[in-house]
């Protein structure tokens, strides 16, 4: 299982994650030190030169897993329409990150109601060896046509749980992927232990061989609930069986005073 963070160009996370003295030039590495993965979420809002990857490459361990979210051109502008150009343009981009490249994220706008033909479409513009995590989020989608379209092309179906709404638990390929946006109860965004270990439950049912691939991502960035919620979700996991990537070896200091609360790219 594989935890990491959604982005790390946090402002907030000065001084509660990143120590006093650190460069946010050295903030990526510090994050990649931490955890194996991390999800670009700033791919989807603008999409960097080859050369940004490549410096993403050289600057991660060998082991890093980046995860690509793909861009909102191709999904919330052009809605799936004509995706083959968007997705050669995006998978042109990230090359330079080669074996490090993880799934790629497609996330559809909230009012996207169901297309299966432009999903499968969709699907078939990316190189066979991409994996493909889809997160609808309008209910149309709910429907036997996109889950068998889905398996067809070992897509994921993204697991999102937003405040406890969560979306249907399909298994539709041989890995998984989960995104925890934020949590349903008091300080927001974070979640409960219980919530988080009732999670990694879930997980150990649906996914219990060990060479399952799942890619955890926390996305409930504000306050450092992101930091503090993996590191307690990987002990969870690990309670149940899990063998899950690293973590940081301490928590964020929740209480210490960040100069600004705003959200950067990342």
């Amino acid at each position: 299982m594989l935890i990491g963070t959604s982005g790390w160009q946090y402002r907030d996370w000065r001084y509660r994650y990143y120590p006093r003295g650190l460069a946010q030039t050295r903030w990526f590495e510090k994050v990649m030190h931490d955890f194996r993965t991390v999800e670009l979420n700033v791919t989807f809002y603008r999409l960097p030169r080859a050369e940004v990857f490549a410096g993403w490459y050289a600057r991660s361990p060998n082991d890093a897993v980046i995860t690509v979210k793909a861009s909102r051109y191709l999904t919330h502008i052009k809605r799936l329409r004509d995706p083959a150009p968007s997705v050669a343009m995006l998978m042109d981009r990230v090359a330079p990150l080669r074996g490090k490249l993880g799934p790629v994220l497609v996330q559809l706008p909230p009012d996207l109601q169901v297309d299966v033909e432009a999903l499968d479409e969709t699907l078939r513009a990316f190189p066979p060896s991409v994996r493909i995590a889809v997160e609808p989020r309008h209910p149309s989608w709910w429907t036997d046509d996109v889950r068998r379209c889905l398996e067809a092309h070992n897509a994921a179906l993204c697991w999102a749980d937003r405040k406890g709404a969560i979306t249907p638990l399909w298994r539709t390929a041989d890995w998984g992927y989960l995104r925890f946006h934020e949590g349903a109860t008091d300080p927001w965004p974070f979640y409960t232990d219980a919530e988080l270990a009732a999670w990694a439950r879930t997980l150990a049912e649906v996914f219990p061989d060990a060479s399952d691939d799942v890619y955890v991502y926390f996305n409930n960035d504000p306050g450092c609930a992101a930091i503090d919620n993996a590191i307690t979700f990987a002990a969870a996991a690990s309670a149940v069986g899990l063998a899950v990537t690293r973590v940081p070896e301490s928590r964020p200091d929740l209480c210490a005073q960040a100069p600004e609360t705003a959200k950067l790219t990342g």
